[in-house]
This record gives structure tokens, C-alpha cells and sequence, in this order.
């Protein structure tokens, strides 16, 4: 089949990508002449593990386009997906569907036949009757149709959840956008990927309910950290202990220093505020935010309980700064609160990142980026791992402590054991263990 796909960021390059790797022929479009440009060239505009040859693979094998030109992508098209970013919008936390309906508007006036419109975005319920809407009034060709298909992708394993998904969602309100999706999603569901049709209100929010369950068990688990280190407990032997429960399950039940990224932060402040549209309260999502919000700027507290309570002239090391491993993305990160109250209470911050520092020198201009993640112990205070990079997992103990001018070692994702801390040396803290309070 023929697929344009609007946007190519994060889920339009993924998305447009694998669907091209399925054999389906795919033009991704975007306004911004620079990234085209990029990626005719063989550059991606974001960082995910296998991209960049899954792009040339199906490039170079024709299945797969690049241009600025609406009119050409659509041309011929069985299916437009718009995946345009929907960030929330500044002042009042709704989603900001502006890029959205303004990809809508263009598409009526460019469509010279009838196709199925498909929001690959997060929008909010309700969305999809409005692009039907405005479909409708811009003139576009009659029996154009429009669904919803939700991505339920993680950055950093995105290829993979995209060709082995748990389920793919589809909302639709008619049989032939039905049979077009289920005719593009044929290679996954052949192979007993569950293809689950709704009707388009439901898939909206079927999207937002999952990220806001999965932001709830992390700022569960968080909690429940926090509560282990007041007893004596081990919060990663009681995710486990839980984890193993099937009705629970082990995913997102990772302690640490609260979720960032693009999708939950957002996300979960867009359902809220459908939830307050409506007058339905939403409690427990609330209260998760909430947690989460606290949490991120608590780190830094951390911290400067391990170095006296004083940061003033005190040097802190920082390894990690994306809001997870194998992704270039700073959105909401955890670094950003930590490093900024860090900052301000006077401390020097050196930060390593394996791919993020790009992205993070614009937020974080007032510290300085080392090159290799043994430079941020020269002359330190404390170090404080951030982010669970694989490459930090089997670093020198010993000698970050010569490099060190203190010997606070605060791991914030709990991927070192305290006994082999101090045979380095180092005074550890991790997060929900025993020995973890200041």
C-alpha cells in the first residue's frame, strides 16, 4: 500500500520506517527543509538504536521517501498518518493541537482523491470527530475517512516494540478505514500480533490511560522506595517480590528519580485536563503527577544531605542526563530540576552523556559537559548517577575515588551494590535501601 506519514519525528520517522520495511511504499513529509535535507542525506533528526540503517535499508531499496512537498507524498496515497507533535500547551497543560489541525487544513486543500486520515499523535478524546469536521468543511474529497491508531512505542526500543507490539489499536467508525489499516498492519497480525478495533473515542483515550497506568506504577514503586528506606527494607527485592505477581508484573517497577520524556509528563496532564473538561475527577492520575513533580526536585536534596546540607563551592559529578538510556531526548528529564537546584545552591556541576549533551546544553548552559565519564570525578565531591547508560554500569569504582576529592558516590538508579562502593572506598547511597537514608 501506499502510506504518506505528516512529521517526521520521533513516531512519524519509526513509523514511517518499519511500515517501509514491511514492503508498503512510504513518503515522509515534514516542513522543516533542514531535517529533509538531513535525512535525504542519511542523518537523523533523533538518536535510536538500528535507525539509521533501517532508514538507508529501505531508502536505498525505493520504499522510502523524504520531501517537503504535501502534494507528492499524498499523491496516490491509501492512507495519510499525521504524527505531528502535540506538546502540552504553555499556560493551562492541555495538548496543543495546533500542528495537528493545521496538517489537517493543509491535506483537504492538497487530497485530489479519497483516503483514510489516521493520527498516529496523542490527542485527546474527541479529536478525531473535529479533523473529521474540518475535513469536511476544507472541501476534501468525499469518502475521505478518519481513525485513530495510537503508538505505544518506548524511545531507545522503538524498532523492536514497533514490529513486535503487545497489540495494535485501531478506532474507527466505518469498514473501509478499518480494512485499509488492517490491511497495512497485515505482516504483524499475520505473525499473532492482537489487532484490537474500538471505536475512535476509545482508542484516543485507551492511549492516554496506558501512559498514565505505567506513570503510576513508577511513582508507586517510588513511594514504596521512600517508605523501605524509613524500615530497613530493599525496594528492589520488593519490586521483585511483587513484580512476580502476573496480575502486577515487573515492568515500571524501577525506583528511581521519576519520570520524564515526551509522553508521560505530558501525557498525564492532557488526561487530567479532558477529565476536568468533562467534570470527572481523576484522583489517583493526579496525585501521580504530583508525586512524580516532588520527587524530580527532591534529588538535588539528596545530595546536599550527603555533603553537610552546604553546596556552596562543593563540585558534584553527573553521569546521565536523558531521561533514559538509548535516547538522545531531554523532555522532562530528571537531570534538568537536579542539576538547576544544584546550580543554585552553588555547587559546580560536570555532566557526561553519551548522546544527550547536544541536547542539553541549551537547558543546562551554567555547567561544564566532560568527554569521557571519568572526568566528572576529577576534584568531586560526590557523583551521581543519573542515568542507567550501560556503559556506567562497569566503571572503575576505584579509581573515580582517586579522582575524587570526596568520596559520595549517589546512585539514583540503583545499578551499584553499596559493599562494592566501599571496597572502592566511596560512601554509597542508592534509592530504597537499606543504609540509603542521609
Amino acid at each position: 500500500m501506499r502510506i504518506a506519514m505528516i512529521g517526521t519525528g520521533y513516531v512519524g520517522l519509526v513509523s514511517g520506517t518499519c511500515f517501509a520495511d514491511f514492503g508498503h511504499h512510504v513518503t515522509c513529509v515534514d516542513k522543516d527543509q533542514g531535517k529533509i535535507d538531513g535525512l535525504l542525506a542519511g542523518r537523523m533528526p533523533i538518536w535510536e538504536p538500528g535507525l539509521d540503517a533501517l532508514v538507508k535499508q529501505n531508502v536505498d531499496r525505493g520504499r522510502l521517501e523524504f520531501t517537503t512537498d504535501l502534494g507528492a507524498a499524498v499523491k496516490g496515497a491509501d492512507a495519510v498518518f499525521i504524527a505531528v507533535g502535540t506538546p502540552t500547551r504553555r499556560g493551562d497543560g492541555h495538548a496543543d493541537l495546533s500542528y495537528v489541525y493545521a496538517a489537517v487544513k493543509e491535506l483537504a486543500h492538497t487530497l485530489d482523491h479519497p483516503v483514510v486520515v489516521v493520527t498516529k499523535s496523542t490527542v485527546p478524546v474527541g479529536t478525531g470527530d473535529e479533523i473529521a469536521r474540518i475535513l469536511k468543511e476544507e472541501g476534501a474529497p468525499e469518502g475521505t475517512t478518519v481513525a485513530s491508531n495510537p503508538e505505544f512505542l518506548r524511545e531507545g526500543a522503538a524498532i523492536s516494540d514497533f514490529k513486535h507490539p503487545d497489540r495494535i489499536l485501531v478506532g474507527a467508525e466505518d469498514e473501509r478505514s478499518r480494512e485499509v489499516l488492517a490491511e497495512i498492519y497485515r505482516p504483524l497480525f499475520l505473525n499473532k500480533a492482537p489487532l484490537l478495533f474500538t471505536s475512535r473515542r476509545t482508542s484516543e483515550l485507551t492511549k492516554y490511560a496506558a501512559n498514565a497506568f505505567l506513570a503510576m506504577k513508577i511513582s508507586f514503586i517510588n513511594e514504596m522506595a521512600d517508605l523501605c528506606e524509613a524500615v530497613g527494607a530493599d525496594v528492589q527485592e520488593l519490586a521483585r517480590g511483587i513484580g512476580l505477581d502476573n496480575r502486577i508484573g515487573a515492568k515500571f517497577l524501577h525506583a528511581g528519580p521519576g519520570y520524564g520524556g515526551s509522553c508521560f509528563p505530558k501525557d498525564t496532564l492532557a488526561l487530567l485536563k479532558t477529565a476536568e473538561q468533562y467534570d470527572v475527577q481523576q484522583r489517583i492520575v493526579s496525585m501521580v503527577v504530583e508525586v512524580n513533580d516532588t520527587r524530580k526536585k527532591a534529588m538535588a536534596d539528596r545530595v546536599s544531605d550527603a555533603l553537610g546540607g552546604d553546596l556552596a563551592g562543593k563540585s558534584v559529578g553527573v553521569l546521565g542526563l536523558t531521561f533514559k538510556p538509548n535516547t538522545d531526548d531531554m523532555r522532562d528529564a530528571p537531570s534538568i530540576p537536579l542539576i538547576e537546584k544544584l546550580v543554585a545552591g552553588g555547587a559546580k556541576v560536570t555532566a557526561y552523556d553519551p548522546v544527550g549533551r547536544e541536547q542539553a546544553e541549551p537547558l543546562l548552559p551554567a555547567i561544564t559537559y566532560a568527554d569521557k565519564p571519568e572526568q566528572v570525578a576529577d576534584g568531586a565531591d560526590a557523583l551521581v548517577i543519573v542515568t542507567e547508560w550501560d556503559e556506567f554500569r562497569a566503571l572503575d569504582l576505584k579509581d573515580l575515588k582517586a579522582r575524587m576529592k570526596g568520596d559520595w558516590l549517589i546512585d539514583l538508579r540503583n545499578i551499584y551494590d553499596r559493599a562494592d562502593a566501599e571496597r572502592a572506598g566511596l560512601h554509597y547511597r542508592g534509592i530504597g535501601r537499606p543504609g540509603s537514608q542521609a
